[in-house]
């Protein structure tokens, strides 16, 4: 990918299965690259890669102030904001106050306060680009899903309004809308709730045209792409990676 080379990029959720993978992806093109991850990087995943980790509530400002600073000082100013953290919750009118309060402090506000204290950066390297991570949950309505969806839906609206508001910085905003992904947390929900993996495999793989599920390097590539000068004349655009779910 042209453009990479020696950028600094940030990842939140990068701990995570698509996380991980953009970040693996974004130093294999040649970046230099900080995982921000609620959970201390005990194992050394980050390490492994090459990659430097923060333990990072993203919901909590003084925390993303802090990390993002931390970041500036020891690898320099990131051009690349991947918003890839996310917090669960799949409920519908039955959602309590909790539910929201948990789910919209790190879908909506923390995806909002990583770009608050990312932004100056760019605009101090002259632009840069940010790569929001929805879903095909932020196109359709899906039963007992209102509570995740209502954050995918909004995410896609902060990358419009975003977009307008800094292309005057030459700052790009895009969303990248992942299909059904095969990543341990499916097979941990399926555990989890008693549910037989293959079979649930099954039913997810045959809601795409693709007949499977995708898997975390394919969304890793997409989030390279979208972060490269490949997409230069893209923003406040959705990109859709998702096996023909919404062709459906």
């Amino acid at each position: 990918m042209k453009g990479l080379k020696n950028k600094v990029a940030i990842v939140t959720g990068g701990l995570g299965d698509l996380g991980y993978a953009s970040a693996q992806r974004l130093i294999e093109e040649g970046c230099r690259v900080a995982v921000f991850d609620l959970k201390p990087d005990t194992a050394g995943k980050a390490q492994a890669i090459g990659a430097k980790s923060y333990a990072v509530d993203i919901s909590n400002e003084s925390q993303v102030r802090e990390a993002c600073a931390g970041v500036a000082a020891t690898l320099g100013d990131a051009a690349i904001l991947v918003n890839s953290a996310a917090f669960f919750v799949f409920k519908s009118v039955d959602a309590t106050v909790e539910d929201w309060q948990k789910i919209t402090s790190v879908n909506i506000m923390g995806t909002s306060l990583m770009a608050k204290h990312v932004v100056p950066q760019m605009k101090k390297l002259g632009g840069g680009s940010i790569v929001n991570l929805s879903s095909v949950s932020g196109f359709v309505g899906q039963a007992n899903f209102a509570t995740y969806n209502a954050t995918k839906f909004a995410i896609r609206g902060l990358t419009k309004c975003w977009a307008q508001d800094l292309a005057p910085s030459g700052i790009r905003v895009n969303t990248l809308c992942p299909g059904y992904i095969y990543t341990s947390a499916f097979t941990n929900s399926c555990k989890a709730l008693g549910l037989d993996l293959e079979e649930e495999n099954r039913r997810a793989s045959a809601m795409h045209l693709l007949n499977r599920q995708g898997r975390p390097e394919e969304v890793a590539a997409a989030v390279a792409f979208l972060a490269s000068d490949e997409s230069s004349f893209m923003t406040g655009s959705d990109l859709v990676v998702d096996g023909g779910y919404l062709a459906k």
